[in-house]
């Protein structure tokens, strides 16, 4: 198809993507028949591939029997029936779930929801949200207002709501040479406690986190006792903490949750996609109890809504999904193959001299490239080196998910990987083989051929 065929406006106005016709497993097809290998699940989304059979049936069975009601007259057997199992699974404490359509509203729920409950307690002073640098919550403007990546915020800062952000949890280029993993997460502790007492602990919201940073900046796992630290700094300043997990939840880490590797539980949990798995649009706010006992106590409502939440069939498609995972201890396999997937990228990168980092957890994995290892200095950013090894993969039959600004908007590439659960070896090798051709024909085709002083940053 052709970019004059196409009224619908893609993300890209100068280009049509392929068109896709059909998925089975692992695999996507198009239109010509060309097959492509889905190594990030579109965007960590499709945790049992495509269509699976058993979530197709269930799909079809809640059509047959009922495809919508609104929420404001009508909940339905497959709303209640997931909210159980989700509530059951959950963090210690959560006592309910607020189902909506996808990551961007789940975290647009959960800052009102803060916001309300504060107001619901007899504390409207608490106004302000901390978040942190470089992070990704989603494009509505409240999850963009907490987000920190600079790029995406930048033409729309005038519409954004004031947040103080903090530094990220990235050890590879921000834990100094003389700390432990251990010092250094303290010491981001200590700057977000700074910025609390700054604001003033009274006036503070919540703390808004990935719990393993996803899309900016690329499978970057929380040093251990970060997290704890930042639990016990909010319950002493009666902050909530907001976990995102959006991309790194629901087993995508290697445990249902993945703060559950943390041993810490947040007020309020954000997840989405692999909710779902992609077979329909939702998202859910996992909600402690005490949250919902002040509005239950208050003003009995949550002031917020939307016309698709809780649809029938979504939920529906992500009970299959959540059953198929348990019936099939998918949850050991992204353990397994996580591990498998990390020993392949080291064999293939560990020694590369363009690529500074290998990190993630369970099948959440990412590649950071550079143009000088020894330095850590990222390639220029004019270069593109993101949006050349996307297409380089597509080329080769794979699907990967590249992002630029992994720095700080602007400087830094890598690769994030997010295959589906049920990704066998032989994928995984020939996931990590087609990526060992992109990323060295991209930078190997880097025009016209430049040195290794003209892909720095002078």
């Amino acid at each position: 198809m052709s970019q004059a065929m196409s009224q619908v406006m893609h993300r890209q106005l100068q280009s049509t993507p392929p068109v896709a016709v059909a998925g089975e497993g692992v695999w996507l097809i198009d239109a010509q028949g060309k097959r492509y290998i889905d190594a990030s699940g579109g965007a960590a989304v499709s945790c049992l591939g495509h269509a699976h059979p058993d979530v197709l049936a269930a799909m079809h069975a809640q059509i047959d029997r009922l495809a919508y009601a609104h929420t404001s007259f009508f909940t339905t057997e497959a709303a209640e029936r997931l909210g159980a199992r989700l509530v059951a699974t959950a963090p210690a404490g959560t006592s309910h779930v607020y189902f909506v359509s996808g990551g961007s509203e789940a975290v647009e729920a959960a800052l009102k929801m803060a916001r309300q409950y504060f107001v619901e307690t007899g504390q409207p002073q608490r106004e302000h949200f901390i978040a942190r640098r470089q992070s990704y919550h989603g494009n509505t403007l409240g999850a963009l207002a907490v987000g920190g990546n600079a790029w995406r915020r930048k033409q729309f800062a005038p519409l954004l709501i004031p947040v103080t952000h903090v530094a990220p949890c990235y050890e590879y280029r921000d834990r100094a040479a003389d700390e432990s993993a251990e010092q250094y997460g303290q010491r981001l502790v200590s700057e977000l406690a700074g910025a609390i007492d700054r604001l003033g602990g009274d006036t503070v919201i919540a703390f808004v986190a990935e719990t393993v940073g996803g899309a900016t900046q690329g499978a970057t796992p929380p040093v251990p006792g970060y997290l704890r630290g930042v639990r016990e700094l909010c319950t002493r300043h009666g902050i909530l903490l907001i976990l995102d997990e959006v991309m790194c939840g629901m087993g995508r880490s290697g445990t249902l949750h993945a703060c559950e590797a943390e041993g810490v539980v947040p007020d309020l949990m954000t997840i989405a996609k692999g909710l779902g798995g992609g077979y329909q649009p939702i998202g859910a706010v996992l909600v402690q109890g005490h949250v919902v006992e002040a509005m239950r106590r208050g003003s009995g409502l949550f002031q917020h809504g939307h016309t698709y939440l809780g649809h029938a069939v979504a939920c529906a498609a992500a009970l299959a999904v959540q059953q198929v995972i348990e019936r099939d201890d998918l949850l050991a396999a992204v353990q397994r193959q996580g591990a498998g997937l990390r020993a392949r990228l080291q064999a293939a990168f560990g020694a590369h001299p363009h690529v500074g980092d290998i990190r993630g957890r369970g099948l959440f994995q990412a590649i950071e490239l550079v143009a000088d290892r020894s330095t850590q200095t990222p390639f220029d950013p004019a270069l593109k080196l993101h949006a050349r090894i996307k297409q380089q993969a597509m080329n080769e039959g794979l699907m990967v998910y590249p992002m630029g600004g992994t720095i700080d908007g602007r400087l830094g590439d890598h690769v994030l990987l997010a295959p589906p659960f049920t990704v066998n070896d032989t994928e995984l090798d020939l996931i990590v083989e087609r990526l060992k051709a992109a990323v060295d024909t991209s930078i190997r085709e880097l025009a016209p051929g430049p040195s290794k002083k003209e892909a720095q940053i002078s």
